[in-house]
């Protein structure tokens, strides 16, 4: 391996390891190797601006002012109704609502961590009170708010789309079918713990009840399908979906459901502000680690390896899926994507992945990385609001990991049950 690359690498993982905030860590390491290199230092500059200066990043901060606007609005509340009235009743009740109204939620944010810190406020100390224990609690409360970098609009698919040169449109269609399996297996699973250990159920509504809550939530329920609608059809842009979307969203919280006032704005405005700014100086790090990595031919050497090792596509797609569950238990998945991409996407050519299906499968296990220490962002979360120590969360999240391990392997295994559907409304994708 060249030595640069060894310094580049090998640097970034000292830092780490001295506990140096990843992003600081990414930004020095690439610095020290620019250094030893003997590149200009405008070099460093340059990446910094170009990794963040993209069109397509700019749905990131208006689908996480949605998220937000949506949970001070009283949106969540709404779903939360929308999920008891259809799923309650079933054994496990409060378990389901925790799954279904993360699937819904998911349709508005595009942000895991919003999902968990929103729902599991609410949910968490609800099914305690219920009789559910409290590391199941947590556990279905941080596996579930994963879907939000899966079903779309997923920010986490933006970032991949504008640096992969993909269309966001058809990566976000890639995430429907992934993002209901993975909603209906952790559904499945509560059922079954509910049954041997006896949680309770919710009381189940008629179906007028039911129709009444739905069609009270229905304008919300609706943003989803304005922003897939829009942006598969070629009406606007993912940014400019996002965008509309807030627009949409105001309307909805401010005139419909006066849940907040115009007064409640600036500090909503400055928290999506600071939620922005945080990851993007993140992904600007990144952008010049990952800018360094396909300079010194990473990407060529890596693929070359594996090769050496299988020219098997199902063996490449092991050893990625592997690389990947290793990479998200100490990076963010924004910032695993912008360094890794350029392996990752030389690694799917050599055996002829495709590009959307690999952008899928990679999304799928980095957010595994969400619910795994010592990263895991939505388990600490939800550890936090259960009031229980990381590892005892960990133990009881563990078999929703292969849950979603094993929705991964059917995908790598049947490649159109994710692509049939942006193979029919987006074709040119293909």
């Amino acid at each position: 391996m060249n030595s640069h690359l060894l310094f580049l690498l090998g640097s970034f993982f000292l830092f780490i390891a001295i506990r140096v905030p990843v992003a600081f860590a990414l930004g020095l390491s690439s610095l020290l190797t620019v250094v030893q290199l003997g590149l200009p230092f405008t070099s460093i500059v340059n990446q910094m601006f170009s990794g963040i200066n993209s069109f397509p990043l700019l749905a990131v901060p208006f689908f996480l002012l949605l998220g937000r606007l949506m949970n001070d609005g009283g949106i969540t509340d709404r779903l939360m109704k929308v999920s008891d009235a259809w799923v309650g009743h079933i054994k496990g009740g409060l378990g389901h609502v925790n799954v279904m109204v993360s699937m819904l939620f998911a349709g508005l944010s595009g942000s895991s961590s919003a999902d968990t810190a929103g729902i599991g406020a609410m949910l968490i100390p609800a099914m305690k009170k219920a009789g559910f224990d409290v590391d199941f609690s947590v556990a279905i409360t941080a596996a579930s708010s994963t879907l939000g970098g899966i079903i779309p609009p997923s920010i986490l698919m933006v970032v991949y789309g504008a640096m992969g040169q993909l269309s966001i449109g058809a990566l976000f269609l890639t995430g429907i079918v992934p993002g209901i399996l993975i909603g209906i297996a952790q559904m499945l699973y509560t059922y079954c713990l509910a049954r041997k250990r006896n949680y309770p159920s919710l009381e189940r509504k008629g179906y007028l009840e039911r129709l009444k809550v739905t069609a009270s939530a229905l304008p919300p329920l609706s943003l989803p399908f304005v922003i897939l609608g829009g942006v598969t059809f070629g009406y606007f842009t993912a940014t400019e979906a996002a965008a509309i979307a807030v627009l949409l969203g105001l309307i909805l919280i401010l005139i419909v459901y006066r849940h907040i006032g115009i007064k409640d704005l600036p500090a909503v405005f400055a928290d999506s502000l600071i939620g922005y700014a945080v990851p993007m100086f993140a992904v600007a790090n990144a952008s010049i680690f990952g800018w360094l990595i396909a300079y010194l031919n990473a990407p060529v050497m890596v693929a070359n390896w594996i090769l050496s090792l299988t020219h098997s596509y199902y063996g490449v797609y092991a050893m990625i899926v592997l690389f990947l569950l290793i990479v998200g238990t100490f990076l963010s998945p924004l910032t695993a994507v912008i360094i890794f991409l350029p392996i990752l996407q030389k690694m799917g050519d050599s055996v002829g992945i495709h590009p959307l299906h690999l952008g899928v499968i990679v999304n799928l296990t980095l957010s595994l990385g969400l619910i795994t220490p010592p990263y895991g962002i939505c388990l600490l979360i939800a550890s936090q609001l259960g009031e229980i120590s990381t590892p005892r969360a960990f133990l009881a999240i563990f078999p929703m990991i292969f849950l979603t391990i094993a929705v991964i392997v059917l995908g790598i295994l049947f490649p159109e049950l994710f692509l049939f559907i942006p193979r029919f409304f987006m074709p040119a994708s293909f």
